[in-house]
């Protein structure tokens, strides 16, 4: 198999996920400035209360729009950072959102209650009546109030993926909401004409990124490569490889240790859309998936049809070769974890060290291509099995399996747990935070 193979950035460069981190705060430090210049510009109210309310309502709209921006799927920024620790960020800032216009909410309610004779509950239907926009803002309110609600791990947890899914798609009702808002009563807004196009541009921005990010670029992906299913091949009783074909596929920017969102388009299975990584390197002319029957959408794999055709939306992780910062590498896999792991082996440079932590020989998958990998690459092969007490990738044990570990980068994926103890011990090793490599999608099966 041709693969691309990507040298390590040099020791001196500059890491990837630094740049986008801190390009990502340089763009929000420098949006809250101009907020706050707009704001003192347009002056203040003589109450406190409403000028503490239109203060808090400005930044909730630019953490909403800096919120859409975490979430479009933007290449460029997957690459470097990687969709969970996004996906982290926004769950933050969106809480960060509610908060901020709960606060605008109380704040205006109780300032305009101030200085009339109304009681603030009676003051917020006054004002939801008779200002223009207000009444949308309180649609809009309760909408992210529900969101935040569904988000919440308490009730995440007995949620269905789709149902919350489809809760969360509200989000986009509730930013035009608030958007309508600002622009029928936003103080700042309305200041100057500067005011008003910041507002529209950071606006503008934040939706054409979804807009793109999110619709535009995964059909053009799949308009131009034509993906298609072209072999089904079982690895074990639970475990099938489904191997997918198309159109300039050495034109499609994926890498080793990526992953995509998978829909299957079958009567049965179109509309859902399910997350594996690769598991095996890209060549320009087939991608492969390997899956675990951990769900419905995984089992049915095992009977799919070769020609049937597949929307794939990515390729999309930060689980890549790019955020090397040493020469050698430890590989470290867990169950059908090994799937991105076994990918990255194929295409990284240096001395890696392999370690497939099962809790049986049989539960090995993919483990004949690694050993033959391997030895092809001059890696080291540690399979590791047996119970999950005593733990077999305890500090001591991974010092034993890799003595000059603190001196390598360490790519790790497999179960929750697993990754939980295995960053532990790499801790106690003294391993670097920016040699650690992970993501905590449970993606590979």
């Amino acid at each position: 198999m041709t693969t691309v193979q990507s040298p390590p950035a040099p020791p001196t460069a500059i890491r990837p996920r630094v740049v986008a981190r801190t390009g990502l705060y340089a763009v929000l430090a420098a949006n809250v400035a101009v907020v706050l210049y707009f704001f003192f510009a347009a002056g203040f109210a003589s109450n406190t209360l409403i000028v503490l309310g239109r203060l808090t309502g400005l930044f909730g709209a630019l953490l909403m729009a800096f919120q859409l921006l975490l979430v479009a799927r933007l290449p460029w920024l997957d690459r470097r950072i990687g969709m969970d620790r996004l996906t982290s960020w926004h769950r933050w800032t969106g809480f960060s959102v509610l908060w901020a216009l709960l606060a605008h909410a109380v704040f205006i309610t109780f300032g305009y209650a101030e200085s009339s004779s109304l009681d603030p509950v009676n003051q917020l239907i006054d004002l939801a009546e008779t200002v223009e926009g207000v009444l949308r803002a309180v649609v809009a309110l309760g909408i992210i109030i529900v969101i935040g609600v569904v988000s919440a791990r308490f009730a995440r947890r007995r949620l269905a993926y789709e149902t919350w899914h489809f809760i969360h798609l509200y989000t986009y009702v509730a930013v035009v909401l608030a958007f309508t808002h600002q622009v029928a009563v936003g103080t700042s807004f309305t200041s100057s004409s500067a005011a008003t196009a910041y507002w529209y541009a950071v606006w503008g921005v934040a939706l054409a990124s979804v807009f793109v990010g999110r619709l535009v670029l995964p059909l053009w992906r799949n308009w131009r490569h034509q993906f298609r299913v072209s072999a089904v091949v079982p690895e074990s009783d639970n475990v099938v490889s489904v191997y997918i074909t198309g159109r300039d596929l050495d034109k499609l920017p994926a890498r080793a240790g990526q992953f995509f969102l998978w829909r299957f388009l079958t009567k049965d299975r179109w509309w859902q859309a399910n997350p594996f990584s690769l598991s095996a390197a890209p060549d320009g002319n087939q991608l492969r998936l390997t899956a675990k029957a951990a769900g419905d959408g995984s089992a049915a794999l095992r009977h799919m049809k070769v020609g049937t055709r597949v929307f794939a939306e990515g390729p999309y992780g930060a689980f890549t070769a790019l955020h090397r910062t040493r020469p050698e590498a430890v590989l470290i896999a867990g169950g059908v974890g090994v799937t991105p792991i076994r990918a990255l082996l194929e295409e990284l440079h240096g001395h890696a060290v392999v370690i497939y932590r099962v809790a049986s020989d049989r539960d090995a998958v993919l483990y004949g291509e690694l050993v033959e990998l391997a030895h092809a690459k001059g890696a080291e092969l540690h399979l590791v099995t047996g119970p999950v007490t005593p733990d077999k990738l305890a500090p001591a044990e991974l010092q034993r399996l890799v003595p000059d570990i603190t001196d390598r980068d360490v790519f790790l994926c497999g179960p929750p747990p697993m990754m939980n103890a295995v960053i532990g011990s790499l801790r106690e090793l003294g391993v670097p935070k920016q040699q650690v490599h992970f993501e905590r999608f449970s993606l590979a099966g």
